[in-house]
């Protein structure tokens, strides 16, 4: 029975990408959640894993094609995979006690999404019932364990690692106010952006004395990369500080929508990083709930993912 490959959603503002790698091929035997192509965005690159096990039966856009969220870019006939193995080779044999990342386990035998989860939750493979072809891990298995009340948490890291600091979660509340407009500020509204349409646009700078920011960053730059894992950059104080202006000033963090104001009681800040094919804008969602360690640790973080290419559309 063919299964469709779809192209995933891209992102807020991207709305197409080019097939720039087609990992693999028409008569492929896939593993479902196992990468077979790559996308490439004005943003981002995506990979793209098999919704099922298989062969790759028919690939219908081709590397350099544009593909849109939904289009159907393969198809793959399910169940027409290769025998499967022996069950004790369904995963390498290792200590169940031990994680994954003390005994060694070769990452690369499992899908993307696998490898992820299996990283992030320091997760042993050996604990886990793959329910794939062949025995084979899947994503949903491993969801499904770290869903289960007996699944046993990932182990405690006594010292933070310097090179991988703890990067705090947002946890602020995240609502919005709906405000119609009145007849004048419609018409306002209207004409600001007939102007903006329609004539040049000009930017003011405003100075500002950095010099008490400047002399704090210094006297505790190196306290701060010792107790947190990361450097204090500039970029926590100019978050803050943007912070502090929205919330002084709410109609800076608001937006039109038809004939009302939405106003944003939340606070999310893009901070451009550097990328391989230039600058990306990835967004630190409620920095307002962050201390300077959590903006810095978000930022490290970004820029990590950017250099190696592994910016996700929710970023």
């Amino acid at each position: 029975m063919p299964v469709n490959v779809e192209a995933p959603q891209l992102g807020e503002s991207i709305n197409e990408a080019t097939v720039s790698n087609w990992v693999k091929k028409e008569g492929d035997v896939v593993q479902e959640d196992e990468l077979i192509a790559e996308l490439e965005t004005e943003k981002i690159n995506l990979e793209v894993t098999a919704p099922a096990a298989g062969v790759l039966k028919t690939i219908k856009t081709p590397e350099g094609e544009t593909v849109q969220p939904g289009d159907i870019m393969a198809e793959i006939e399910e169940g027409a995979a290769a025998p499967a193995p022996q069950a004790e080779e369904a995963a390498p044999k290792v200590d169940a006690s031990a994680p994954a990342a003390e005994v060694g386990i070769n990452l690369d035998d499992y899908a993307p999404a696998v490898r992820r989860l299996l990283t992030e939750n320091n997760l042993n493979p050996a604990d886990i019932k793959g329910t794939g072809l062949g025995g084979k891990l899947t994503k949903e298995d491993i969801e499904n364990h770290l869903a289960a009340p007996t699944a046993a948490p990932a182990p405690k890291q006594t010292e933070p690692a310097a090179t991988a600091p703890q990067v705090e979660k947002p946890v602020g509340p995240r609502h919005e106010e709906r405000v119609k407009m009145t007849t004048l500020r419609k018409t306002i509204a209207r004409r600001l952006k007939e102007s903006q349409n329609q004539a040049a646009m000009l930017t003011t700078f405003n100075e500002v004395d950095l010099h008490k920011v400047i002399a704090l960053r210094k006297d505790y730059k190196e306290a701060f990369k010792e107790k947190y894992g990361v450097g204090l950059g500039f970029m926590s104080f100019f978050t803050k500080a943007v912070v502090k202006a929205l919330k002084e000033v709410p109609a800076l963090n608001a937006q039109i929508d038809g004939e009302e104001i939405i106003y944003k009681h939340y606070y999310d800040i893009g901070i451009a990083v550097s990328a391989p094919r230039g600058l990306v804008v990835p967004v630190i969602r409620d920095a307002d709930t962050l201390s300077f360690a959590g903006i810095e640790g978000a930022i490290s973080e970004y820029a990590q993912k950017a250099k190696n290419n592994k910016l996700m559309p929710a970023d």
